[in-house]
């Protein structure tokens, strides 16, 4: 199957000023967020020519929606918002499902950050008993029993 090549166009339905950024995190697949963060960045240290590029950029590119007319419309959109899970085993037999791409959930990277704690604060907590066990003398005992 011949894969489609990705186009850089203006999105100006996610776009807040032209959709200059919107088109930008489609064409590479980034959240709008951090594209953003990046512009406003740029724009503080290199003001005048990042407002330049960001006018040639408005005027030159194609918007999204002109273009796109049909089944491939949200492409880029659905894309970006789509959660990507996949399924593992835990050692203990456990099945987990684990994220691949948090960024493009669509999930701020605060409750991103809050979930990844609570997953190592799982993992110290179950570390903390083994360790427990592993140096206590019970362990020793059962371990000398086992040789016998």
């Amino acid at each position: 199957m011949a894969e489609r090549k990705k186009e850089l166009r203006r999105d100006d339905k996610r776009g807040k000023v032209g959709g200059v950024c919107a088109g930008i995190a489609n064409y590479f697949g980034w959240e709008l967020w951090v594209i953003r963060i990046i512009a406003v960045t740029a724009l503080i240290l290199a003001s005048k020519v990042t407002l330049v590029a960001y006018v040639i950029a408005w005027v030159v590119l194609d918007k999204e929606s002109k273009k796109a007319k049909g089944k491939n419309s949200n492409e880029f959109s659905e894309q970006t918002v789509r959660e990507e899970t996949r399924v593992e085993r835990t050692a203990d037999g456990r099945t987990i499902e684990v994220k691949t791409k948090v960024w493009e959930a669509g999930k701020l990277p605060h409750y991103a950050l809050g979930d990844i704690e609570s997953e190592f604060a799982a993992m110290e907590k179950s570390l903390r008993s083994i360790e427990s066990y592993v140096t206590s003398s019970e362990f020793r005992v059962r371990h000398e029993i086992n040789r016998l």
